[in-house]
């Protein structure tokens, strides 16, 4: 396919407004990286240098390094950093899609960035069948000891994903990591709404930057 300059292009048929309109499956290998690129340059359109980035993607298989995009003319330290970053953030986020939670300790290094956090934070993992992470959701942000969270918009959420188990974890800027009674009578909350949607919670984790405290293990559920 013979590509014209972006600039030549109807509105409608532009990489960025068929994106905003369409969503990113609509679009060509080489449109989505005609938007990471930005711009072209002044001998190669944003297209045509896209299509040689492109070329280079699929010979490596994925697995470019910024010197070998680098190496591409046209591509220069912004344009190749941009490309590295999506292709890690995307390799990121599919490994933690593919990894099986099969323990809190596992759940408590994937939440880290809440239990850091200074401000109280809840987090709902939703779960498949093979209780891989399908989609997260950071449901609050408080200031104080404690965020309002209400079971339904945890569970509207849990239904629209198809997800058949949560993990739930909040954290304790304070450090302590014993539950409170207010998380207990919360995840008994939970429970018994995820038993009428056929919904199971696997764990509730109190998290902290040093640790995390296991609500099923401690025996609350």
């Amino acid at each position: 396919m013979q590509y014209k300059r972006v600039k030549e292009l109807p509105k409608f048929d532009r990489p960025r407004e068929k994106l905003a309109t369409y969503g990113p499956q609509r679009l060509s290998n080489t449109e989505l990286i005609s938007i990471l690129l930005d711009t072209g340059t002044q001998k190669k359109d944003v297209l045509t240098l896209a299509r040689r980035v492109e070329k280079v993607l699929w010979d490596k298989l994925g697995d470019v390094s910024f010197s070998d995009l680098i190496k591409i003319d046209g591509v220069g330290l912004a344009k190749a950093s941009r490309i590295v970053a999506a292709i890690e953030l995307g390799r990121r986020l599919q490994e933690r899609r593919n990894t099986e939670i099969g323990s809190p300790e596992i759940v408590w290094h994937i939440s880290m960035d809440i239990a850091r956090s200074r401000k109280e934070s809840f987090l709902v993992l939703y779960l498949d069948v093979r209780n891989r992470e399908i989609y997260r959701q950071v449901i609050s942000v408080g200031t104080l000891n404690w965020v309002g969270v209400h079971p339904r918009e945890i569970f509207e959420v849990a239904l629209q994903v198809g997800a058949v188990s949560l993990i739930l974890v909040h954290n304790h800027p304070s450090g302590k990591l014993e539950p409170s009674d207010e998380d207990v009578r919360f995840t008994e909350k939970m429970v018994e709404g995820g038993n009428l949607l056929g919904i199971e919670i696997l764990d509730h984790l109190v998290v902290s930057k040093d640790g995390y405290y296991s609500m099923r293990e401690g025996g609350y559920l």
